[in-house]
């Protein structure tokens, strides 16, 4: 049987993808995100993409306000190797004007769980999460 092996990719539709664009601009640079843009349809996409998988931003073909607790998408995790990590990034991203929560142990999730949280123009919300040991034990003996 076929095994997913990571996540390709991403597509978020939003509001305004010049606003949209604007913000993702100020993070994923300093996420270690690369960009690019191109049209599907007719409709300007703008890709931000790491050796891992892209993050697609489309228009939203609706005016509808997203709401984390109703069906669909409630945040999206991305995660960096350390706890170091997780640190650097609320620093930058701060530096970059982007509104993130204080790094924070989470033993709550598990023993070591460092994360910061943060929201897109639309209300989606973000969060970037430490390598966990149980993570890794999973990685190493699946």
């Amino acid at each position: 049987m076929p095994e997913i092996i990571g996540l390709d990719h991403i597509y978020i539709a939003v509001s305004d993808l010049t606003l949209a664009e604007a913000y993702y601009d100020r993070v994923f640079p300093h996420l270690g995100f690369r960009k690019n843009k191109f049209t599907i349809g007719g409709e300007d996409h703008v890709q931000y993409f790491n050796r891992h998988f892209g993050y697609v931003l489309r228009p939203a073909h609706h005016d509808k306000e997203h709401d984390s607790y109703s069906p669909g998408l409630h945040h999206l995790c991305f995660r960096v190797e350390s706890v170091a990590d997780v640190t650097a990034a609320a620093t930058a991203l701060r530096a970059a004007g982007i509104d993130v929560s204080e790094p924070r142990n989470f033993p709550e999730y598990a023993p070591d769980y460092w994360a910061i949280f943060f929201s897109d123009p639309d209300g989606i919300r973000l969060e970037v999460t430490n390598y966990r040991q149980e993570r890794r034990e999973r990685y190493d003996t699946w």
